[in-house]
């Protein structure tokens, strides 16, 4: 049974403790055909709940009914010993599993929050949080455009004080207060400018001291965004990991970076103690993009 999931399966799973007492304390029911190609495994809780733990079909046989069969089965199973609902969990970020839950009848009524130790850890205070700066860099030198722009936006996101600068190196800045502090109200913001001017937008910031972070915007839309730890915030899929490193090309477009310094400076890691220091980085991505703070 364990080689199973390591040899044969279309994709990594983790191999689940069936020799444990976990395990044999849960329903665990297998799908075959010739071959195993499909396994679910649920929890039938005595407050009348089937929780189930995994469903899992392999990509060939997928759109076939199985999963449907052996989810009739949990709930038969369950229903028999007295249940009378199903629980399960699916990844924010899975819309297609969603969809296809809540056409099952599923209903959102929790929410699993998920969040590195190193963040707790500073939050709780057992290490210190690090200070978050950002910048908004306007790829114009047309200052009281960009004045008249900031004052009917900002405040309409909860902000007051903005700093704007004189243009450097066909860049103008702007600062303020509610940018350090609320990633989303600096990117709403960029946007907002990015339509009003008809320019490039480029937000970067330091957060928390250890991660660096930038947006491109172009017409009003991100086109690239880059953090140098994808998952400091939480795990990601992958796709969107990859999609938080930097795309030299486009910076190249919108900034006359070198695409090579682009691939050398913007690197992304596991782990900020895998990179230079958060400040040095950020110097580092703004000097290749002509950025002054």
């Amino acid at each position: 049974m364990e080689a199973l999931f390591e040899e044969t399966w279309q994709r990594p799973f983790p191999r689940l403790p069936f020799d444990s007492k976990d395990i044999r304390d849960k329903l665990a029911l297998l799908a075959e055909d010739d071959e195993t190609v499909a396994l679910a495994v649920a929890e039938l809780l005595p407050n009348g709940v089937a929780h189930v733990n995994v469903i899992y079909v392999v990509p060939d046989r997928r759109r076939q009914g199985i999963a449907t069969a052996l989810l009739a089965e949990i709930a038969s199973r369950s229903r028999a010993e007295g249940g009378d609902h199903m629980t399960l969990d699916v990844d924010t970020t899975n819309e297609a599993g969603r969809a296809v839950w809540q056409r099952l009848g599923f209903k959102e009524w929790s929410l699993r929050l998920s969040a590195p130790l190193d963040v707790v850890e500073a939050r709780l205070g057992g290490r210190e949080t690090g200070e978050s700066r950002a910048w908004l860099h306007i790829q114009s030198d047309d200052v009281a455009e960009i004045e008249a722009a900031v004052a009917r936006y900002l405040p309409r996101l909860g902000g007051s004080d903005a700093g704007v600068s004189a243009p450097a190196n066909g860049w103008t800045t702007v600062t303020a207060d509610l940018l350090d502090r609320d990633r989303h109200a600096r990117e709403r913001l960029s946007s907002e400018l990015s339509n009003a001017t008809a320019a490039v937008v480029c937000t970067l910031a330091i957060e928390d001291g250890r991660l660096v972070r930038y947006v491109l915007f172009e017409r009003g839309s991100v086109v690239d965004e880059y953090q140098s730890v994808p998952e400091y915030y939480g795990p990601v899929p992958p796709g969107d990991a990859v999609a938080l490193g930097a795309n030299p090309t486009v910076v190249a477009r919108l900034t006359g970076a070198d695409p090579r310094r682009v691939r050398a400076v913007a690197r992304t890691a596991s782990s900020p103690d895998e990179l230079p220091p958060a400040p040095e980085l950020l110097q580092q991505i703004a000097e290749l993009m002509g950025l002054s703070g």
